[in-house]
């Protein structure tokens, strides 16, 4: 039998804030690629080595966790007044499909990079020294996103001494601007209530904050599930019972969020919504050994991500603990002591993120225009990635 060689395809891999993940120019894509369907995430599972039944992604580029088994789509944008139009996949580790229901935040801070690398950016949007304002269309969940490249001699600066929580290294401070995470149009809690009962058969009644702002979340208190709320990866991720606990509280919390129908659903639709749990700000040692004092936050917040706990904190979660702390009488304003606030910082496993919220109150209705954070970005490796013929 003979075996035609692998194929090549142009890629960048790139870290964005707490994540990694392979970005495309839509236009390098294989024609069937380059449409929604089988052969994109066909594509996309074989690039990052799944499903892998070991968990391991060893014969792809993924790392095995929901912080780096992503990939990113980018081209020119098609609407006015934007740049670029991005689409995110979420990768399943061990099965096979594609999850595109929602945005991952942390990556955003590397779209504006790759699409002035990529040349999809008009170069005059981009000065010789100073900041590029890259305005980005998010095609998973339709929203506008704009991020502020740093740029010296005309080239994107990715090193600096910018220290994220989660990362490792300094790089250049990126900054990211979500604007109007929740349409005027939509409910920013979709039940119409601040604090709701959800009740779990099989695991018990709990108060939540259910709501969809960057992406749909549902909010628990931590000491309702014997928690402290600042929990690390291997007291929650080595625990099978309490992940099946918190996957049977995420389905019944997706249901009546009217994001799915049915309880099976929710296993096809691991990226949204997530599930966090909240409390009052505890001193703690984040997971570099750094020592996070409760006078340095106004809470602690613990997000799964995927079926575990994240490491970090996603981004798009990330803007959904900042615009239920802005609102008075969410259960993430009580854990943060209540009342109105225009920032909040919260402690998170790697230690803490500061996001500042731009939020008002219409005729009882909450309108979010603006929730802003800083990440860091850089390019890891570039060139191709190979997959064999007959992948997709």
């Amino acid at each position: 039998m003979t075996y035609l060689p692998q194929i090549k395809i142009p890629a960048i891999y790139m870290r964005g804030g707490t994540s990694k993940g392979v970005f495309f120019n839509l236009s390098d894509l294989p024609d069937s690629a380059q449409v929604p369907g089988t052969a994109r995430d066909n594509l996309l599972l074989r690039v990052i080595g799944s499903p892998d039944p070991y968990g391991k992604q060893t014969d792809g580029i993924g790392g095995a966790t929901s912080s780096t088994s992503k990939a990113v789509i980018l081209s020119k944008s098609s609407l006015p007044d934007h740049d670029v139009d991005y689409l995110f996949g979420q990768v399943s580790i061990d099965k096979a499909y594609v999850d595109w229901s929602g945005n991952c935040g942390n990556l955003t801070a590397a779209v504006g990079s790759f699409a002035i690398l990529s040349g999809l950016v008009d170069a005059t949007h981009i000065p010789e020294n100073g900041t590029a304002t890259i305005r980005i269309w998010q095609a998973n969940i339709k929203k506008t996103i704009v991020v502020q490249v740093p740029i010296t001699n005309g080239q994107v600066q990715e090193t600096g001494n910018f220290e994220l929580d989660g990362v490792t290294f300094p790089a250049a401070e990126v900054q990211v601007e979500f604007i109007c995470p929740v349409d005027r149009s939509e409910a920013v809690f979709p039940t119409g209530k601040l604090v709701d009962e959800l009740e779990v058969p099989g695991v018990g009644n709990f108060q939540v904050t259910m709501i969809n702002a960057g992406i749909p979340i549902i909010f628990m208190n931590a000491a309702d599930i014997g928690y402290k709320g600042c929990e690390l990866q291997e007291i929650i991720n080595g625990d099978e019972k309490v992940l099946t606990m918190f996957e049977t509280i995420r389905a019944h919390g997706a249901i009546k969020m009217g994001l799915i129908l049915k309880i099976e659903e929710a296993a096809s639709r691991q990226h949204t919504p997530k599930v966090a749990f909240v409390a009052p700000p505890q001193s703690y040692t984040s997971s570099s050994g750094k020592d996070i004092d409760s006078s340095e936050i106004d809470l602690n917040v613990r997000a799964l991500s995927m079926g575990k706990l994240h490491h970090a904190m996603m981004g798009t979660a990330a803007v959904a603990i900042g615009t239920a702390a802005t609102i008075p009488g969410t259960l993430v304003n009580l854990a943060a002591g209540g009342g109105e606030r225009e920032a909040v910082t919260f402690g998170h496993p790697s230690g803490k993120l500061k996001v500042g919220v731009e939020a008002n109150q219409t005729n009882g209705e909450w309108c979010v225009n603006k929730v802003v954070m800083s990440r860091s970005a850089r390019v890891l490796m570039e060139g191709w990635v190979r997959i064999p013929y007959d992948s997709f």
